[in-house]
């Protein structure tokens, strides 16, 4: 990896200004609800969810980021099953990739984790961990 590559995705995770107001504070703008409704669409899946859940556990390791070779073992899909769901995923903005010679690597697009959880976050509510 060249030290290019690592700022830009040092920069892509930088928390930044979150997009919109969170939508019990403000109604959502048209431009924003449409890129919203993509990234909210793509997760609707229980199998990009678990394919976005793998990925973004991957990028707490030291590497930051995970091999479509290690996805592919945690289903019983078809390869070219996982490639739809990840392309799916891709579009929507919320996993980004590189190949390298046969294989592909994915890391989650940080800054659009953040967006999501800015529109849902509800005013002086502290977040609830899943039961």
């Amino acid at each position: 990896m060249t030290a290019t590559l690592k700022q830009v995705r040092k920069q892509a995770s930088a928390p930044s200004e979150p997009c919109c107001e969170p939508v019990l504070s403000a109604p959502l703008e048209p431009d924003h609800a449409v890129d919203m409704a993509k990234m909210f669409k793509a997760m609707g899946d229980p199998i990009r969810l678990r394919l976005l859940s793998l990925i973004a556990a991957s990028s707490a390791t030291e590497a930051g980021e995970c091999c479509v070779c290690d996805l592919s073992g945690s289903f019983d899909l078809s390869g070219p099953t996982i490639s739809y769901h990840l392309k799916i995923l891709r579009e929507a903005g919320l996993v980004e990739s590189d190949r390298r010679g046969t294989w592909v690597y994915y890391r989650p697009v940080q800054e659009n984790f953040g967006r999501l959880s800015a529109m849902l976050a509800i005013p002086g509510v502290a977040s609830v961990g899943c039961s």
